[in-house]
């Protein structure tokens, strides 16, 4: 099989605005499939990540940002981790979410909902407070008990009063941005 290395000018629009928006440069991907192979989501997702980073160096927009992959990917880092050619793919992915978050596209049933109890989170308190996003995400979504059998098994492990950090203010200002490029 050929390898195509995309460089410089030739690059597609679509992996040019991958590299401005995460610093990767997805024509390094030689598609061993290493992160397929790594992910523990691959068979939850449409496309397996190899072909998110095939498609980013097609230029096919579209699709990769209507992909439920994008969404399912929990960011756990096994595919930058196994990545021969050392490219951040889990950076990848979440700017491929970033994009579709500012595109309202959403390919998961309630994920703009979960996401923004995240940054809500995150941006009160400079750190995540999960009984906050549970909270808000229920509410929200109106999904008032959902996992309510597993409330006695957590307890023990949620704080019910958020940790402030210092430093959560500059996190506030990097949320606002974020939001505000909408």
């Amino acid at each position: 099989m050929e390898t195509i290395h995309l460089t410089g000018d030739t690059l597609n629009n679509f992996a040019t605005e991958i590299r401005q928006t995460t610093g990767e440069d997805t024509s390094r991907c030689y598609q061993c499939g290493n992160c397929t192979a790594g992910c523990p989501y691959t068979e939850f997702f449409d496309y397996p990540v190899s072909q998110i980073m095939r498609m980013i160096q097609t230029g096919q927009r579209e699709k990769a940002l209507n992909s439920r992959a994008i969404w399912l990917c929990a960011t756990c880092e096994t595919c930058s981790t196994r990545c021969p050619c050392e490219i951040d793919v889990a950076d990848v992915m979440d700017g491929l979410r970033n994009i579709a978050y500012r595109e309202k596209r959403f390919t998961e049933r309630d994920i703009r909902t979960f996401y923004e109890a995240f940054l809500t989170s995150l941006k009160h308190h400079g750190r995540i407070f999960e009984l906050e996003i549970i909270a808000r995400y229920n509410l929200k979504s109106g999904h008032l008990l959902t996992d309510a059998d597993l409330g006695p098994k957590v307890m023990k492990q949620l704080h019910f009063l958020p940790k402030r950090i210092k430093g959560r203010d500059d996190v506030a200002r990097i949320i606002k941005r974020f939001m505000e490029k909408k």
